[in-house]
């Protein structure tokens, strides 16, 4: 399959997939109407044996058999058909990342966006369309949260090159990547996919964590005896009329042994609360993984960090999920009664003691790992279905960005006008002009993109990109606060202030900064544009200013080469005003704000 294009591969497993749910639907319609038929005879049986008389009990048996055995059946179907419905959906998924219809299928990660970061919300990382979207296909929590974090911070760069080699190697694993995709449940017990990520409980980590001893040594043996106290109570009343006087002395005294320890059983039980759906994904994630074998630093470090002498990880948290489920069967309100008369709480409180004195330390690690890996593994997807995306090179020193043919992501491969850049020495920065929805503000988002993409250790869309390590901050997207009482242009000098500060620190910045000071006025924006421009190079930082203002591409020639201009243009065809998106040197000759005013009927 390696030899068909991403898109060719899911299509063909679009459609596999949805054979398969078909069939298995039909089977589940199938074993549920002979479901239903069986709870018909049992109940006929049921009424000849108990109500006429005319049959023996023993005739419950079989249909009751029957009955039993079609329910586990039909639970089993299913599953098989909510599999192959995710199945149908991470083919349909990658086949509208490809045709850019992504939007809205995923998770837009709206959770990261934060207003104070300073180039999240320009750069459009997170929202309905986002980067976040296009690549997320982690199925946890914690993977959504780790791939995030590398896209709001940039890597140092060997940890950069790390990334790059995995990524590499996890290319071609489509195989894996499915397997996560179905990684921790099939459905909700209408075969039927449930998508939304569960989260393990911070509590639980940290409970785990514990180094001291939260529970006596003598607890098990003490649980142990009460309970074996009272099933000697219960025999004794049913079957040697002793009455019910041993029974009560055995439930006094599991009554007190409850009471004094509530304080240290509760905060365990309490603690092991995290939902089972959050451990069984990050239990297969882990699964798959150890079933593999890897060549490249990273992933080998990784498989390292999650080796045992023991049980594998993936099979501790299968026991300590089957320990929550015990604890979790206490609030069923047919089992209480019995959990009650066998200190259900307190045996399983023992058990997930014991659990954590033999894994607890280790359960923050395997969490971790785990997270790393769905978010490598998304990242190579992406990789996998740009096959023509080449990975950046990073060079130690800089501040430098060359990219040949650099496109944006988010735009479909058919519409995406690819351009050249180079920053460096000479020019740090360009003062780019240009007529309205000529392109500049797409140019900037796709300079800031590919930037971090090539800091998360991604490939980016580019024929080539060579960068140095660099602090990315913009100002393209700026909102005004009534809430705050902040104008556009406060908001605007507020987030130019932090952009400056983000220039003054290392690594050098590259700063994208889009219409600056359009706020205001020809003269105090000539006057502060050429200030902040300055200041920002003086402090080695690279990067693209956008303006209408003519009068602000007049500081280039005084720049001493560390500034050029450059522009975006248009031109008038049949009435319309036509784009090609073309980056060129020079200052733009026209504008075109009059033109598109008249084109949608203002009298000017």
């Amino acid at each position: 399959m390696t030899s068909e294009s991403p898109a060719s591969v899911y299509r063909i497993g679009e459609d596999g997939a949805k054979v398969q749910v078909a069939f298995w639907r039909g089977r589940a319609a199938l074993v549920s109407n002979l479901r239903l038929a069986c709870f018909a005879v049992l109940a006929l049986v049921a009424w000849l044996a108990f109500g006429t008389r005319s049959l023996a009990a023993a005739w419950l048996v079989l249909p009751g058999i029957a009955f039993v055995a079609l329910v586990v059946i039909h639970d089993r179907v299913l599953g098989r058909a909510a599999r192959a419905l995710r199945m149908e959906r991470f083919h349909g998924d990658g086949l509208a990342r490809l045709e850019h219809r992504f939007a809205g299928r995923g998770d837009p990660g709206l959770r990261y966006l934060d207003a104070a970061h300073p180039y999240a919300r320009d750069l459009d990382l997170f929202g309905v369309g986002s980067l976040f979207e296009l690549l997320a296909t982690t199925r946890t929590r914690e993977g959504g949260d780790r791939l995030a974090g590398w896209l709001l911070e940039a890597a140092p760069p060997a940890t950069i090159r790390a990334r790059q080699q995995a990524v590499a190697e996890l290319r071609e694993r489509l195989d894996l990547r499915l397997a996560l995709a179905l990684a921790g449940g099939n459905g909700n017990g209408n075969g039927e996919v449930e998508d939304a990520k569960a989260e393990a409980d911070p509590l639980l980590e940290s409970w785990a964590g514990t180094e001291r001893r939260t529970l006596p040594r003598a607890l098990p043996w003490l649980a142990a005896g009460t309970t074996a106290l009272t099933l000697s109570g219960v025999a004794l009343w049913i079957w040697s009329g002793s009455g019910p006087v041993p029974l009560a002395f055995a439930l006094a005294l599991q009554g007190g042994l409850a009471a004094a320890l509530h304080g240290r059983v509760g905060p365990v039980l309490r603690a092991a609360r995290t939902p089972v759906q959050a451990l069984a994904r990050i239990e297969t994630v882990l699964a798959c993984f150890e079933r593999e074998r890897f060549g490249s630093p990273l992933l080998v470090a990784l498989g390292e960090s999650l080796a045992s002498t023991g049980r594998l990880p993936s099979e501790e948290l299968r026991r300590l999920r089957s320990l929550i489920d015990r604890r979790d069967e206490r609030a069923n309100q047919f089992f209480a009664p019995i959990a009650a008369l066998l200190c259900w709480g307190t045996h399983v409180a023992c058990a997930l003691d014991r659990w954590r004195l033999r894994c607890g330390p280790r359960l923050a690690s395997w969490v971790a790992a785990a997270a790393e890996l769905e978010a490598l593994c998304a990242l190579a997807g992406f990789a996998w279905e740009n096959p023509e995306a080449p990975f950046p090179e990073i060079r130690d020193a800089g501040p430098s960005y060359e990219a040949t043919a650099l496109g944006h992501p988010l735009i479909a491969r058919e519409r995406r006008v690819r351009n050249d850049l180079r920053l460096g020495a000479q020019p740090q920065a360009l003062v780019m002009s240009g007529s309205n929805m000529s392109g500049k503000s797409t140019f900037l988002r796709t300079v800031g993109v590919n930037a971090v993409l090539a800091q998360a250790g991604a490939p980016v869309v580019a024929d080539r990109l060579v960068l140095s390590p660099l602090r990315l901050a913009a100002s393209i997207r700026i909102v005004d606060s009534l809430e705050k009482g902040e104008s556009h242009f406060m908001a605007e000098i507020l987030r130019l202030r932090q952009v400056v500060e983000v220039a003054r620190e290392s690594p050098p910045a590259l700063f994208l900064l889009d219409e600056i000071l359009h706020g205001t006025n020809s003269h105090d924006r000539r006057i502060g544009a050429e200030a902040v421009i300055r200041g920002l190079i003086d402090h080695g930082a690279l990067g693209i200013v956008t303006t209408h203002d003519l009068a602000l591409t007049e500081i280039v020639p005084s720049s001493g080469g560390r500034l050029a201009n450059f522009h975006f243009e248009d031109h008038l065809e049949d009435g319309a005003m036509r784009f090609d998106y073309r980056l060129r040197e020079g200052v733009v000759a026209k504008s075109n704000a009059v033109a598109l005013m008249r084109s949608v009927g203002l009298d000017v």
